[in-house]
């Protein structure tokens, strides 16, 4: 066509651009208990196509399904005819977690590890709510005190010995036996004055390996993290954290919801200020042509 396109009206954009800001508003930044923490995959490939990529899928399906109504389950899935080719899988949400919390951690889990690991035979992912592992070599019920990522917050000069007493105060809590008949705590949460402390095993350990493993944390946390403000110790099969305040956002971006809201109705109102001008400019510009038009 040889007529030009007709431009669109100003007022068009107005609904488009609040309604974008509206968006940033209704949409839920990642939860907490969703950022991620660490992941890795085996060196191993398997074909395209395979009934061992057939069983993966299984696994990662039970994790999501399995998910919804329980904290914590493992699973062996044969995925042709050796052992080589069967499949371990498990997965475990942080005790503190409800059912709905634990599903839509270990669904982003599966989504993450799925694209991370793409063509492994195994693969992991910790998110700070919850862990995901499969493998073709057995794990399940296998100790494991390899240390997998280790953070250490800054010490300070003013971190007196009343603070190191309120953190060995609470590490040692956490990583006592309860021998009092009670059901094992594989997931421990403990305060002594303003510091928090955390821990867990995979539920696939004994009791007494799950005691092993935290004791192991603890000791190489102590000897590497020194007198951290924070300090986080993840081994194969545990995990101990602590922090003054209990906050174990030490990456620098954390988000609070309220800062978020009104960062965004900042934006929405400058948004809305800066294309109001713009229209009463134009209407401005159109009349006077318009004026000039009559007087011509």
């Amino acid at each position: 066509m040889s007529a030009a396109a007709k431009a669109p009206s100003p007022l068009l954009f107005f609904p488009a651009i609040f309604l974008l800001a509206l968006s940033l508003l209704a949409s839920p930044s990642t939860s907490d208990t969703e950022s991620f923490i660490f992941g890795g995959c085996s060196q191993l490939k398997y074909l395209p196509g395979s009934p061992y990529e057939n069983g993966i899928n299984s696994v990662l399906t039970s994790f999501v399904n399995n998910a919804m109504f329980a904290p914590y389950n493992n699973f062996t899935v044969p995925a042709g005819t050796t052992s080589a080719d069967t499949i371990y899988g498990v997965f475990q949400c942080r005790g503190d977690l409800d059912q709905s919390s634990c599903s839509r951690c270990v669904a982003r889990a599966v989504s993450q590890v799925g694209t991370l690991c793409s063509g492994a035979c195994g693969g992991a992912l910790q998110l700070d709510g919850c862990f995901v592992k499969y493998d073709n070599s057995t794990f399940l019920g296998v100790e494991d005190k390899t240390v997998v990522i280790k953070k250490c917050g800054p010490g300070s000069d003013s971190y007196d010995a009343d603070a190191l007493a309120r953190r060995d105060a609470v590490l040692g809590y956490i990583g006592a036996s309860n021998g009092d008949g009670a059901a094992y705590k594989f997931y421990r949460d403990g305060w002594s004055g303003g510091m928090r402390a955390v821990a867990q095993c995979v539920q696939d350990l004994s009791p007494g390996e799950c005691q092993d493993c935290l004791g192991e944390a603890i000791g190489q946390l102590k000897s590497n993290c020194g007198a951290a403000r924070w300090a986080d110790m993840f081994l194969a099969k545990c995990y101990v954290r602590y922090s003054e305040g209990g906050d174990h956002s030490h990456d620098g971006h954390d988000h609070n919801d309220d800062d978020e809201i009104e960062k965004t109705l900042a934006i929405l109102i400058g948004l809305i200020a800066g294309v109001t001008l713009v229209i009463v400019f134009l209407s401005f510009l159109g009349k006077a042509c318009d004026s000039a038009k009559e007087g011509k």
